[in-house]
């Protein structure tokens, strides 16, 4: 599994990217400055930020092939270890950045979550997390396994080499399925339980 399957931003330094578009809500003085919090408060290192101003997102990359060759040089001069965006982009965009960039990206709920899964004292609260990231991880899937392009699927790969792709895949999907399941099933018995406890209680009184 590649970096995609991992959200942690734990001191690693990090290259912030905002894209300012014209019905944008962010704080014109420092675009940047509420993602820059967040980052800092999942542990990461901050060591640049790359704004783009724009009339729509690049349905591909969604900075633009340019913009996203130019935050390269910035990866390999800074040596970061991830690129945080401060926004929610699709699989197809995160894999494509991927590519390019050829560094961890993550995408801004990515990052949320990583914040959860830090921050998550109880039990309840750390199954909660876990299913949170899962469900965001399953739509993903086929973007985050290296071992599928590495098997050769895509534009002239015979149906032989798609198919153990594809059927890993499916058992990957099969595996955070039986796992969603199973924290669903733990959280419910977790909720019953403390219902259980808060009427117990409600009796002794």
């Amino acid at each position: 599994m590649n970096s995609r399957a991992e959200l942690s931003v734990r001191a690693e330094k990090a290259i912030l990217v905002g894209v300012i578009l014209p019905q944008s809500s962010a704080d014109p003085r420092d675009p940047l400055g509420e993602l820059a919090a967040l980052a800092k408060t999942a542990g990461a290192v901050v060591v640049d930020r790359v704004l783009q101003h724009r009339v729509t997102v690049d349905a591909s990359t969604f900075i633009g092939s340019g913009k996203a060759e130019e935050i390269k040089k910035l990866v390999k001069k800074h040596k970061a270890d991830v690129v945080i965006f401060d926004h929610d982009m699709s699989p197809n965009q995160l894999r494509d950045l991927e590519k390019i960039i050829d560094t961890k990206i993550l995408d801004r709920s990515e990052l949320i979550l990583d914040i959860f899964a830090t921050r998550a004292r109880t039990h309840e609260a750390q199954l909660q997390v876990g299913l949170a990231q899962l469900e965001y991880t399953y739509p993903r899937l086929r973007h985050m396994w290296s071992h599928l392009e590495r098997i050769g699927a895509g534009a002239g790969a015979g149906v032989g080499a798609r198919g153990p792709g594809e059927m890993q895949l499916e058992i990957d999907r099969r595996l955070v399925r039986g796992k969603v399941a199973d924290l669903k099933e733990r959280i419910a018995q977790v909720q019953a339980r403390k219902s259980r406890e808060v009427k117990e209680r409600k009796r002794q009184h």
